[in-house]
């Protein structure tokens, strides 16, 4: 072996191929043994003899109308009788969410120029992991009271599209500088943790979250970032970059996101519920885009658009609408929520991720930061804001719907007079509105800590020599992992080499080339 072969660094071992082959029989297994048809996916030889014991927690408290006959499921949120067949209902919501998490996540992070492959395909594949893992740890968790088996409807492929928003979120942050067996064990252990999250958060602070901007998008972000925090290395690549086309190509993941984000957010609600959280989310997301048009021109040299605005900001009015998405927040409101944002976005690309990355050795490459952790946050006290101004003189019986939590309790006065109107009615809590927003409060700082630490101990699980780590000079690149054509080979060190001699006659100047993005500005 000559001295320059051993100078190279080692590829690393394809772990991966008998693992996901392995994981696949396992799931197989664990879905013969645990996993059923819930009554309405059932014949109708079935249906009725067969009692319903899936539970579908859905991040709301789900509204219905009140002469509607509901059934309890597993978790304490109200949904529709399980006799009625509901997949006309949401296939419809549960169609645009998959677009968003199998094109609208996956071309979102096309930005690199030369981890394109990478970056559509193993979004496919973790999302394709992650939704039958999470189907199992979020029916554990809340589906087998009372019963030994998860029973699955539509509303739990709902639910599993969700989980898989939360891991390719966190995908984001460690993009590029994670192995495809990094990624596949950090997706198992983040929707472990998720799931226990999302518990807590339903059934022990029963919080109104119908957007999961708390649950999803918060918890995802800083999971990520402190994964990526923990494998923290000198980063610095010549392929940390964007072209002019694959920028092109991440903005077909932003429109797609943007067009479908008020299905995500309306998609487990009911009756006028449902109406205004895709009404909220809808002025949310317009306000947020020319809010970030406005501010990426402000910030930006010469007062000229930089697509990573664009790409990312324009879709942060979605998740900071979320957790009140839909509460009676008005449209005016959502338009409020949306420009701020939008403008909250654009600023932290433009200062907070370059001081991240210097001050706190935080390396963020897809700046999930600033379109879900921060935006996030400001979902979650904007609902705690909401929830401490409901009164049943706003909602009217609805608001029993909307936060279930503020049902009087069982054999007092007022919860009998209601019981007499509202048979359906079940007994909660007897919360006030400060209370509701106390809990409300409890569950995004609660989902903050158990977010963080569970992404330390998973970056410290990854860091072990089991692990490879990506060659230095592998990092951002496809070929790491797959057969790259050879013309894109050459056309890539044709520019290479012409970036240098450009370089060479008149220096480095970061940003100036067209399409040309430094990471401090990402």
């Amino acid at each position: 072996m000559s001295m320059e072969d051993r100078l190279q660094p080692r590829r690393p071992r394809m772990m991966h191929i008998p693992f996901l082959l392995f994981l696949q029989a396992v799931l197989i297994v664990l879905f013969g043994f645990f996993v059923e048809y819930d009554s309405p996916a059932e014949p109708e030889i079935h249906a009725g003899t067969t009692p319903p014991k899936s539970a579908v927690q859905d991040g709301v408290g789900n509204s219905s109308d009140a002469g509607k006959k509901t059934t309890e499921s597993a978790n304490g949120h109200h949904r529709p009788n399980d006799d009625v067949n509901t997949l006309g209902h949401y296939y419809p919501m549960f169609q645009d969410v998959h677009v968003m998490i199998f094109i609208g996540f996956g071309f979102l992070m096309t930005f690199l120029k030369k981890y394109g492959y990478s970056a559509v395909a193993l979004n496919f594949l973790i999302a394709a992991i992650t939704l039958q893992w999470a189907t199992l740890c979020q029916g554990f968790f809340h589906g087998l009271e009372g019963s030994d088996s998860i029973h699955v409807s539509i509303t739990n492929l709902l639910n599993a599209d969700f989980a898989s928003a939360t891991v390719l979120i966190s995908f984001g942050a460690v993009l590029g500088v994670t192995t495809p067996f990094q990624l596949i064990v950090m997706s198992l252990i983040e929707i472990v943790i998720f799931a226990g999250n999302e518990h807590l958060g339903l059934e022990t602070f029963k919080v109104s979250d119908i957007g999961a901007s708390m649950l999803v998008h918060v918890f995802g972000a800083y999971f990520g970032l402190a994964v990526s925090f923990v494998l923290r290395r000198d980063h610095s690549s010549d392929n940390e970059g964007p072209s002019y086309t694959s920028d092109t190509f991440a903005m077909i993941g932003t429109i797609f996101l943007w067009l479908f984000w008020p299905s995500f957010n309306s998609g487990l609600a009911e009756g006028d519920a449902q109406h205004r959280a895709v009404i909220n989310t809808y002025y949310s997301l317009a306000a947020c885009c020319v809010t970030a048009f406005a501010l990426s021109s402000l910030v930006s040299k010469d007062n000229k658009f930089d697509m990573v605005h664009i790409q990312n900001s324009t879709l942060a009015g979605g998740v900071a609408i979320g957790t009140a998405a839909d509460m009676m927040i008005h449209p005016w409101g959502a338009m409020v929520v949306g420009s701020a944002a939008g403008a909250l976005s654009v600023l932290g690309y433009r200062f907070f991720t370059p001081a991240m990355n210097k001050k706190l050795n935080i390396h963020d490459t897809c700046g999930v930061h600033n379109l879900h952790g921060m935006p996030g946050v400001m979902a979650g006290i904007v609902g705690a804001i909401t929830a401490a101004m409901a009164t049943q003189e706003e909602y009217g019986v609805s608001l029993f719907r909307q936060f279930p939590a503020r049902v009087p309790e069982l054999n007092t006065t007022e919860f009998i007079q209601l019981k007499s109107q509202f048979a359906d009615m079940e007994p909660g809590l007897g919360r006030s509105a400060t209370n509701q927003a106390a809990f409300q409060m409890y569950a995004l700082l609660t989902t903050l800590a158990v977010a963080i630490v569970g992404g330390l101990l998973t970056g410290f699980l990854l860091k072990l020599p089991i692990f490879d780590q990506v060659p230095r000079h592998r990092l951002f690149d496809d070929e790491l992992s797959w057969e790259v054509p050879e013309d894109e080979e050459h056309d890539d060190h044709v520019f290479s080499q012409a970036e240098q001699g450009r370089n060479k006659r008149t220096g480095p100047a970061a940003g100036s080339e067209p399409g040309m993005i430094p990471l401090m500005n990402r």
